[in-house]
């Protein structure tokens, strides 16, 4: 087990199942030694828990769950990416948020930090990264948060 599984189990956390692409793309590219991964959406092994928009259907602390489970999705792929060992993950690059969610809904960059939050706690000072947070009038699946990223491997 790797120390990012480790610290996954530390926190209460598991991986889901890798997520299967619903179009034509690939969950993952490597380029020399950057991983960018598909964005996943707020999915647990094939079901779409949050379904609905930010500021209506969910709140703040939702939308916070909903990134969390697309980071999850996320570090599942990237697991794949690196051949099942996560170790060799250096750190994470960049991540974009998009929110599906109401017009005047403010708080789109918190939901996001979902994702990041869960990030910085398990890779510590190499989770933080750049980022996008965009709000968006719908999302696949009419998932509640969608989430991708770059990483770099050692």
């Amino acid at each position: 087990m790797s120390r990012v599984e480790e610290r996954l189990v530390a926190l209460g956390l598991a991986l889901p199942q890798p997520p299967t692409p619903v179009a034509n793309f690939l969950p993952f590219r490597v380029h020399d030694r950057l991983v960018f991964l598909a964005g996943q959406v707020n999915e647990w092994n094939g079901a779409v828990p949050y379904v609905g928009k930010l500021g209506r259907e969910f709140d703040l602390a939702q939308g916070q769950k909903a990134a969390q489970l697309c980071a999850l999705n996320l570090i599942a792929c990237l697991k794949l990416a690196c051949d099942g060992d996560l170790g060799r993950v250096h750190r994470c690059v960049r991540v974009g948020g998009f929110v599906n969610c109401e017009p005047e809904y403010e708080f789109v960059p918190m939901v996001i930090n979902g994702a990041s939050d869960l990030f910085a706690a398990v890779w510590g000072e190499d989770g933080r990264h750049a980022r996008t947070a965009v709000g968006v009038a719908t999302l696949p699946r009419r998932a509640a948060v969608e989430v991708e990223a770059v990483f770099s491997m050692a």
